[in-house]
């Protein structure tokens, strides 16, 4: 479109054509009162992305506002492209968790990968350089065609972006479930490691500094992609897909180098990624944080296709792309630096006094619009919130599961691909280049050694949908000290938190009381665990013609190992060691993989949680590996005991189990009760073991490769290692085999 069919300010109010670009009637009229004037196209256009809620936050900033931001080892919490905490010896670890779930449901490949390059820019903006990535995806049940094709597509999109990028592709998990089916989640995690004196913030500050633009040229993808990213799905949303931008990973590598080299320049004043909103976003938020304003000449901009208007210049979100505010005079060196690199680094603007984002265009002023309006004072909405009619029918049920056949009981879910081995995907990433992953994809947690130190970090996502879905507060407290936990049996103290919140349409109040009580639930844990949230992403309107996911606070956690000899895994060792569980089961099976294997359906009441004994449990298991007399950890989620345990197995070679339980057998075996772990100690440090940690000593670890269990005089279940393991490994390649 030229700027001589652009429909005219008045045109706009008239026809309402704002409606189309995502402003509401009441916010349009914000828009004119703001101005003094009706906006034109471009301004519209401008406001519209940054007013979106995927830029604003404006239904869930009241609620974040929840969230412990602070402690003892921040550095910098949200607000900035990533979140940093300290840890020790000069060095801090940069994270952060966003989602790219609407482009991924469109086009799955370059959704995935444009994800992964996202969050890589968000890392490096803050001066770190990248050392792991993460994700965390949900789907669909794993037996359509569709479902199978956005799941292959999806890691394709991962595996490619990441592989050629250069970082390792550590950790995650992947849920599959109906509620999933039409809305994928596809969440995507990035750490990164920096000194304290190279941490580099996002600010226009310095009137007169020049405003310079590096990286990839600008193109017409990605236009009005935070929109689209803040509605619900629809049988429309195919006819969005130039919405989904395209990534090249090669760029992106030339670009993260570029940028970790002109850090070390004083002439550098900030740095932000063109992300979301593209150059609308990191101009405004730019200068709205550093109290001042920007002027750009898009004529300046570097265009890859011809007769772009400021319009999509401004709204376009082409991939690998920064923005830098550079000291006036010095704009050669950084030109210099960025050339090096075969990339180009152009002026295309300057910091100002007035707190306004003025555009040019051919000459003439196309957007003229105050910063702050854009940024920090955009609409915030109080949204009602009801308690859903399901949850109140939920508290009132009591489901008992009857199982006659504990070994078929215990394959079939292993079977289940949310519980079934992740290596189809793991094994399509390279985590092992820059060789510093010491526990690889399929432990509890991922742990990277940082060379030169005795120190290694731990880093998981994890989050349970049916237990948010259930009860969203109590299902928030699980996301937290289920991610804690499984950075405690890596043997690294957890250190923070990022959260990706995947949920519905917030403007149902139902779907909000969901958002604000699981909020209200991550940051009691968040306070009593001692983990911050130190940055995230929200993602809403996660439905399909109506119809919302599950409740999905994703949960990303990083945790600190004090010496490299702290590392422990979930894979049993030797024979003869002593097998321990720590915490008692109960009779609760409300949203539990057993359930769902059993009914088809989640139904009841969420496990209950007190995060006191959590805290204890988790502290004390820290304590006993730091001291050497923990062979083995690992924690009991999906699946029970029982599911644990032949996970502590599969990997191990040659070894077997024989354990006795007492009380009720089916929730012994198969109950998800939480704060619960297996543990492997060594007979000669049993005393020790015992004098640290609560814990009952179950059986051993054997050499006959079978696991054991008897209940009183009798045995109840025998399965040999090789079974389970056929079928925990075979689960997955077999579904995307199948004929439908």
């Amino acid at each position: 479109m030229s700027l001589l069919l652009e429909p005219s300010p008045a045109m706009i109010k008239e026809q309402k054509l704002y409606r189309e670009m995502g402003l509401t009637d009441e916010e349009f009229a914000m828009v004119e009162r703001i101005l003094g004037r009706l906006p034109n196209y471009t301004e519209t256009g401008i406001f519209s992305v940054m007013w979106s809620e995927h830029c604003s936050y404006k239904n869930s900033k009241p609620v974040l506002k929840k969230f412990p931001t602070e402690g003892k080892h921040v550095l910098q919490g949200p607000g900035e492209g990533a979140g940093i905490v300290d840890i020790g010896d000069g060095l801090a670890v940069a994270f952060k968790i966003e989602s790219h779930n609407h482009p991924s449901a469109i086009e799955p490949y370059q959704g995935a990968a444009t994800g992964v390059g996202g969050i890589i820019r968000d890392v490096f903006s803050m001066g770190a350089r990248p050392i792991a990535l993460l994700n965390s995806l949900r789907f669909g049940e794993l037996t359509s065609p569709r479902v199978k094709y956005l799941f292959e597509r999806v890691v394709a999109g991962i595996a490619g972006y990441g592989n050629c990028v250069g970082i390792p592709t550590v950790g995650g998990e992947v849920q599959f479930d109906a509620a999933y089916e039409g809305n994928p989640l596809v969440n995507a995690m990035c750490v990164g490691l920096i000194r304290h004196e190279d941490i580099q913030k996002g600010i226009a500050a310095g009137v007169g500094n020049t405003v310079m633009y590096v990286g990839a040229k600008t193109g017409r993808d990605g236009i009005h992609g935070a929109t689209f990213a803040s509605e619900e799905l629809t049988e429309q949303s195919e006819q969005k897909r130039p919405a989904v931008q395209v990534g090249d990973p090669f760029m992106e590598k030339l670009l993260l180098e570029a940028c970790l080299e002109v850090i070390h320049s004083d002439a550098l004043v900030g740095m932000q990624d063109m992300g979301a909103a593209g150059l609308t976003s990191s101009s405004a938020e730019m200068a709205s944080k550093a109290g001042s304003g920007i002027e750009l000449n898009l004529d300046l901009v570097p265009q890859r296709e011809t007769g772009m208007t400021p319009y999509e210049m401004m709204l376009s979100e082409s991939q690998e792309r920064m923005l830098l505010v550079v000291k006036k005079g010095r704009e050669q060196e950084m030109i210099d630096v960025f050339a090096k690199y075969g990339l180009e680094a152009k002026a295309i603007g300057r910091v100002t006094d007035d707190r306004m984002l003025r555009l040019y265009h051919r000459g003439e002023v196309v957007a003229e619009i105050p910063v702050d309006a854009l940024a920090k004072d955009a609409p915030v909405y109080y949204k009602p919130s009801k308690e859903p009619t399901y949850y109140r029918e939920f508290q009132t049920m009591e489901y008992v599961p009857i199982i006659h056949n504990y070994e078929e009981t215990l394959l079939g879910l292993l079977g289940q691909p949310t519980i079934a081995s992740k290596q189809w995907v793991y094994e399509q990433y390279d985590y092992m280049v820059r060789t510093n992953t010491v526990v690889a994809p399929g432990s509890d947690a991922a742990v990277l050694r940082i060379r030169g130190t005795n120190k290694a970090l731990a880093m998981t996502t994890d989050c349970n949908s049916r237990y948010v879905y259930l009860n969203p507060e109590v299902g928030g407290k699980i996301a937290i000290a289920e991610a804690a936990r499984n950075i405690v049996c890596s043997g690294a103290q957890p250190l923070a938190v990022t959260d990706c919140l995947n949920f519905g349409n917030p403007e149902k109040p139902e779907i909000f009381w969901q958002l604000e009580k699981a909020v209200e639930g991550m940051s009691e844990a968040c306070r009593v665990l001692e983990t911050p949230v130190i940055s995230g992403n929200v993602s809403l309107y996660n439905e399909t013609n109506g119809e919302a996911i599950y409740p999905t606070p994703i949960v990303g956690m990083v945790g600190v190992v004090e010496h490299i000899s702290h590392i422990t895994t979930q894979t049993f060792k030797q024979p003869g060691d002593l097998i321990y569980v720590i915490g008692e089961a109960k009779r609760e099976f409300g949203g539990s993989e057993l359930q769902k294997w059993l009914t088809g359906r989640i139904f009841g009441k969420a496990p209950t949680i007190d995060l006191h004994v959590e805290a204890t449990r988790q502290r004390q298991l820290l304590t006993a590996i730091r001291a050497g007399v923990v062979a083995s950890a690992h924690d009991v989620s999906e699946g029970g005991l029982a599911v644990a345990l032949a996970e502590c197995l599969i990997d191990a070679q040659g070894l077997g189990a024989r354990v006795t339980i007492s009380g009720d057998v089916v929730s012994e075996l198969f109950s998800e009760t939480q704060s619960r772990f297996v543990v492997s100690v060594k007979k000669e440090h049993q005393q020790s073991f015992e004098q640290l940690v609560q814990a009952v000593c179950i059986g051993e670890v054997t050499n006959d490769e079978t696991l054991h269990v008897t209940s009183g005089d009798a045995c109840i279940l025998r399965v040999s290692v090789e079974t389970m393991r056929n079928v925990w490994k075979g689960a997955i390649p077999c579904l995307l085999k199948s004929k439908d």
